[in-house]
C-alpha cells in the first residue's frame, strides 16, 4: 500500500514512521520542516507546504492512504494568526479531501469537548473553547462527507516519540516532568480540571492499524483521565526532591473533560500499552542522563517557536518572515 504521511516529520509522525518502516508499505513523508533543519530517515521525502495544492496534489495522486497529521496544534499557537490557522487546519484539508478519494486518517482532538460534565463519548455534545478546537470540529464535518475517512479525537499526548523528532515540552505531562527533573519544582494552577491522556506511540500504533481499515467517522482515543494535580503528584512520586506548588488561581485555559474510548477499543482493537507513569519514567531517564542541553529552546514549544514567525502572512502561498512554510 502507498501511504502518504502529511506532516510526517513531526512529533506524532516520528513515532508513526518508525512503526511503518518495519512494514512492507511504500511510504512518503510530505512536510515543511518548520521545526527541523533536516529529514534524515531513510524514507522518500518531499518538502512542501500543504497550502500548495498543486504540489500536494502530485503526492495525493500517488497515494492509496493519506495520514493527515499537518496542523497548527494547540490553543496558543492557533491564536497567533487566525487567518493562517484556518488556511492550514481547515482549508488545506478541505481541498485535499475534494480530490482524494482513498482512505484518509485525520487527527482531531478531545479539546472539542471544552468544559463538559460526565464521561464523554463520540455522541456527546461538543463545546469548543478555542479556535484550535473549532478547527478540529470543522475538519470532522468536512470528512463526514468523504466515503472513507476516520478522525481520532486524541487525548493530550505525552512521552518520547522517536530518535529524530523533537521533544515537545508544551504538553503537560512532558512539561511537568521536565520541571521536576531539571528545576525540582512544578507549578499547578487550579489542578482539579480533568484531561484525557495518551502516549504518542500508542496513537501511532492505532493509526498504523487502520491504514487499510473500513471504519469511518469519529473515535475518541485516550488511555487515562487524570486531574492536573493528580498528574503532578504522580510525577512527584518519581522525583522525591521535587516540590509541587499549587495555586487556586486558574489559567485562561478553562477546559475540563473526561473521555471514554470504549468504542475504539471495541471496534478498532485500540489497546494502549503505555501508562502515564511509563511516560514519566522514560522522560526522567532522558533528562537525568543530560540528553537535553537546554529545555527552554523555543522549538520544544509550538507557541514559542511560531510566535516570531507569524508576524507576516500572505495567502495562499505567501511569504513568512524567517520561515520556509507551515506544516506541523
Amino acid at each position: 500500500m502507498k501511504v502518504l504521511i502529511v506532516g510526517g516529520a513531526g512529533y506524532l509522525g516520528g513515532a508513526l514512521t518508525d512503526i511503518l518502516m518495519q512494514t512492507k508499505h511504500d511510504l512518503l513523508v510530505y512536510d515543511a520542516l518548520l521545526y527541523e533543519e533536516s529529514y534524515r530517515k531513510p524514507i522518500p521525502f518531499v518538502q512542501g507546504d500543504i497550502r500548495d495544492q498543486a504540489k500536494l496534489r502530485k503526492q495525493l495522486d500517488w497515494a492509496d492512504t493519506v495520514v493527515w497529521l499537518a496542523a497548527l496544534v494547540g490553543d496558543p499557537a492557533c491564536a497567533l494568526n487566525e487567518r493562517l490557522t484556518m488556511d492550514i487546519n481547515v482549508h488545506a484539508l478541505d481541498a485535499a479531501a475534494r480530490v482524494f478519494r482513498g482512505r484518509i486518517i485525520n487527527m482531531s482532538s478531545c479539546s472539542v469537548y471544552g468544559a463538559s460534565e460526565g464521561v464523554l463519548h463520540e455522541g456527546s455534545s461538543v463545546n469548543p473553547l478555542s479556535l484550535y478546537a473549532k478547527t478540529k470540529i470543522w475538519t470532522e464535518e468536512i470528512l463526514a462527507r468523504h466515503p472513507n475517512a476516520i478522525s481520532f479525537r486524541l487525548g493530550t499526548l505525552f512521552g518520547i516519540s522517536d530518535t529524530y523528532a523533537r521533544i515537545r515540552f508544551d504538553l503537560v505531562v512532558n512539561t511537568l516532568t521536565m520541571r521536576a527533573a531539571l528545576h525540582k519544582r512544578m507549578s499547578v494552577f487550579g489542578g482539579a480540571q480533568y484531561r484525557p491522556f495518551v502516549h504518542v506511540r500508542d496513537i501511532a500504533r492505532l493509526i498504523a492499524s487502520q491504514l487499510d481499515g473500513r471504519a469511518t467517522g469519529v473515535y475518541n482515543a485516550h488511555a487515562e483521565n487524570v486531574t492536573i494535580v493528580e498528574l503532578a503528584e504522580r510525577i512527584a512520586a518519581q522525583f522525591p526532591d521535587a516540590v509541587v506548588e499549587r495555586s487556586e488561581t486558574m489559567t485562561q485555559d478553562n477546559r475540563n473533560y473526561r473521555a471514554t474510548s470504549e468504542r475504539a477499543k471495541r471496534e478498532l482493537g485500540f489497546a494502549p500499552q503505555h501508562t502515564i507513569d511509563h511516560g514519566i519514567r522514560e522522560l526522567k531517564q532522558l533528562l537525568e542522563d543530560g540528553r537535553v542541553k537546554n529545555s527552554f529552546v523555543t522549538r520544544f514549544s509550538n507557541y514559542l517557536h511560531l510566535k516570531p514567525l507569524l508576524t507576516q502572512y500572505e495567502s495562499p502561498i505567501g511569504t513568512m518572515q524567517r520561515a520556509h512554510a507551515i506544516v506541523v
